[in-house]
């Protein structure tokens, strides 16, 4: 069989369906999260959803709802916890990742043939994915979608700065409530494609990446979606490219390549905040005499291969780690 004719079979088309909406959700949710400095709680949830796989295992209900169910309670839980100040964020993430794994071991014990069935959940296996749980993919994730772009100046004035949201009129428990429970719904959604142990990957890498080359929340938002997107896509056709006879599973191969887009555009964004510090103008300091530059026979203009820099009613020229400013027959320098 031939790639292309893989790649058309029926169970790779419900695959891709599931990888582009998987894609677009969990970097939705994940930019808040990140924002809000909470780039783990996909990790805490992940954990203390897989008690609710085992339940569904276990009592041979959709482990999918019972996933839900539960990281729904464990998000709830610790956002509450979180908020009280009981303890901090973190030791609430602590007792989600050891309680929930835990649990979810222990439940699985009690039923010899529900151990395989459960590595699925925990590395992924979008693959096998099945028609009635791609419908409730994509129906879960097209919330989270609605939700996090339908909401977002409501959602970032609360991540960004809570004081600020209070003051505007924001319901703040209301508001982290709800970043809690798509934080919960999106793991659920994305553990048939990259699996619970690595689905914080595709709510923060991507967010990361996007970061390095954007200056603004909507577009950060945006790209970490469409960088999510491509990665998920990417990874499950990379890992069909693989022999038939390895085991490649799509969950690794999809957060290798979001790591990947993150080494490429870490240096573009160095290079890129190096120019933008260049480009910033001078503090407003009091006036005083112009200093000329030493003479020297070149002349600054559009095509002199200097970086210019809008300066008031002028342009500056980067030169020899000074601005060049042109007056009259000679350069000014700042």
């Amino acid at each position: 069989m031939s790639y292309w004719e893989l790649v058309n079979m029926q169970f790779m088309q419900r695959a891709l369906l599931a990888a582009v909406f998987t894609g677009l959700a969990a970097p939705a949710i994940g930019t808040y999260l990140v924002q809000r400095r909470m780039a783990l709680m996909g990790d805490g949830i992940g954990h203390v959803a897989v008690t609710g796989v085992a339940i569904g295992l276990l009592t041979g209900t959709s482990p999918t709802w019972t996933a839900v169910i539960v990281a729904i309670a464990g998000a709830i839980a610790i956002e509450v916890i979180r908020e009280r100040g009981h303890a901090n964020g973190d030791v609430a993430l602590a007792l989600l990742f050891y309680g929930g794994l835990a649990g979810g071991v222990l439940i699985t014990g009690l039923d010899n043939e529900s151990g395989s069935r459960l590595n699925q959940f925990l590395f992924g296996a979008i693959t096998t994915i099945s028609r009635t749980d791609l419908i409730v993919t994509m129906a879960l994730a097209a919330v989270v979608i609605l939700v996090c772009v339908g909401l977002a100046p409501q959602l970032f004035a609360v991540a960004q700065d809570q004081e600020f949201a209070r003051v505007a009129g924001l319901n703040i428990r209301a508001y982290n409530l709800l970043v809690a429970v798509l934080a919960a719904v999106t793991v659920t959604v994305a553990m048939r494609t990259v699996g619970l142990l690595l689905v914080s990957a595709l709510m923060v890498v991507p967010v990361a990446t996007s970061q390095q080359l954007s200056r603004s929340f909507r577009t950060t938002l945006v790209a970490a979606m469409v960088l999510g997107t491509a990665a998920s896509v990417g990874g499950l056709l990379l890992a069909a490219s693989f022999p038939p006879d390895t085991r490649v599973s799509p969950g690794p191969t999809i957060v290798l390549l979001a790591l990947a887009g993150f080494v490429l555009a870490w240096p573009a964004g160095i290079w890129a905040r190096r120019r933008q510090r260049l480009r910033q103008p001078f503090p407003v300091v009091p006036a005083v005499a112009h200093q000329e530059t030493d003479p020297h026979p070149h002349q600054h203009g559009e095509d002199c291969g200097h970086v210019a820099v809008p300066h008031g009613d002028h342009v500056d020229y980067v030169h020899d780690g000074h601005r060049h400013a042109p007056h009259g027959k000679h350069y000014d320098e700042h």
